[in-house]
This record gives C-alpha cells, sequence and structure tokens, in this order.
C-alpha cells in the first residue's frame, strides 16, 4: 500500500469475495477440483481476487489490480460525483456488491470492483466524506 499521510486513515479494506461473490461458480469450480482443470481455474481465480484490493481512506478511495504487473486507480472523496451500488439477488443473500465510483473529472466509473463484502457501508464511507 502507498504510503498515507500523517493525517489520512484506512477506513475499509478488502478483496472480493470468492465465494460470497458467485457461489454456483465456486461449487462448480470445487467439483472439478477431483479433476486437474479445477484446481487450474480455483488458482487463477483465487490470485485475482488477492491481487484486487479496495481501500477507502477518510480523503480517497483507491483500487489497486495486479500481483505481478500493477495497476492503481484512485478518487479523491472531493471528487466523487457518483457511488454506484449494485447487487443481485444472491449478493443481496451473501452480502456482497459492486461499487462504481465516478469523480466530476470523468465521464465513465473509474473504479469498478464486484464481489465487495458490505458494499452499503462503503457506499456510505464515501457517501460521509464527500464535499
Amino acid at each position: 500500500m502507498n504510503k498515507q499521510t500523517e493525517d489520512e486513515r484506512t477506513l475499509y479494506e478488502a478483496h472480493p469475495s470468492m465465494f460470497r461473490n458467485r457461489p454456483v461458480e465456486f461449487v462448480f469450480t470445487a467439483i472439478l477440483c477431483l479433476v486437474v482443470v479445477g484446481i487450474i481455474m480455483m488458482f487463477f481465480w483465487w490470485l485475482k481476487s488477492i491481487g484486487t484490493t479496495l481501500t477507502v481512506t477518510n480523503k480517497r478511495t483507491r483500487l489497486r489490480r495486479g500481483i505481478l504487473s500493477k495497476s492503481i486507480t484512485e478518487v479523491w472523496h472531493s471528487d466523487v460525483r457518483n457511488v454506484q451500488l449494485e447487487q443481485s439477488f444472491f449478493q443481496r443473500i451473501f452480502g456482497v456488491g459492486m461499487i462504481g465510483i465516478s469523480s466530476a473529472g470523468q465521464s465513465g466509473m473509474e473504479i469498478s470492483v464486484s464481489g465487495i463484502p458490505d458494499p452499503e457501508r462503503v457506499k456510505q464511507l464515501i457517501d460521509e466524506r464527500r464535499s
């Protein structure tokens, strides 16, 4: 994680959930683990999940993707124009969802990540810090 300024605090940090975000696909892949192809699929899915981190501080929201390569997108809370939360029926049951954030400087979503635990809390944290 990047160095934070002295007055910047991390309020939330999470990786997308594998099972809770896609329970049917997870069970199917787990069954395929009886043959080698399922183990390979599960491993790459796990790498993708562990390599994606959403961090909300009191000043900005950061999405970091990648393990070997790296991509970081940050949106300062003072620049947030829109916070989007989407949850399918199963995502609501399992307490995960998609968070999308756009700023005044861009036309589309700058940060969009699915499978984030407790997305309503994430939206609330961002909304409380928008100016």
